[in-house]
């Protein structure tokens, strides 16, 4: 069975920082593309940013240069470092794990989300 377990969301003060993890069972984890995605209320869901299974990474312009996104293969995990968080950062984060296999299948899997909530 696999399973996206996001956690290490929370309340903080604008400015602050949190670090979100996505822990990883069932799949080939080093294989996957992780992306952090976001959804606010009564907004779309958006690409936060993105790693693949070599460890290029890939931002949204509105969180470059404050949030990192890595991996530990080891530990089936990536983190999204979120620094100076913005009010506008507020929304439930999640995971998906994504890849295409050799004959061309898509194979994704999403979290059940975290929340995150920036007080101004």
């Amino acid at each position: 069975q696999v399973q996206l377990v996001e956690s290490g969301g929370g309340l903080v003060q604008a400015g602050g920082s949190l670090r979100l993890s996505c822990a990883a069972s069932g799949i080939a984890f080093s294989l996957y593309t992780i992306g952090w995605y976001r959804q606010a209320p009564g907004k779309e869901r958006e690409l936060v940013a993105t790693i693949s299974s070599s460890s290029s990474t890939n931002y949204a312009d509105s969180v470059k240069g404050r949030f990192t996104i890595s991996r530990d293969n080891a530990k089936n995990t990536v983190y999204l470092q979120m620094n100076s968080l913005k009010f506008e950062d507020t929304a439930v984060y999640y995971c998906k794990a994504e890849r295409t296999t050799s004959d061309g299948r898509r194979i994704l899997y999403w979290g059940q989300g975290t929340q995150v909530t920036v007080s101004s």
